[in-house]
């Protein structure tokens, strides 16, 4: 084990199971914010792995990755914090 592989292990020791542990709990906001820093660290990680196997191929997930990660968070934001589920998807709706 070098000192590449356990700054990995050690991101996913500590910063990712609180991440994941605030993205099942709370409020929308607080899971978005949760969801957003585990791929931010899941990117730290899949940056690590490549230096400690030395393969340079396995940093096109961690570019793959932070490609994909803002979007997923904008759906979320979109689709599930951004809507409240009492209002109709159109606006108002004349009453008959």
């Amino acid at each position: 084990m070098n000192a590449w592989t356990a700054a990995a292990l050690v991101l996913l020791a500590i910063p990712a199971p609180t991440c994941l542990w605030v993205a099942a709990r709370g409020t929308a906001v607080r899971r978005l914010l949760g969801a957003s820093m585990l791929s931010t660290v899941a990117g730290a990680v899949f940056l690590l792995l490549p230096m400690a196997y030395d393969r340079s191929s396995y940093q096109d997930l961690a570019l793959m990755l932070a490609v994909l990660a803002p979007a997923g968070t904008l759906v979320f934001a979109r689709f599930v914090a951004g809507r409240r589920h009492d209002a109709h998807p159109y606006g108002s709706m004349p009453e008959n």
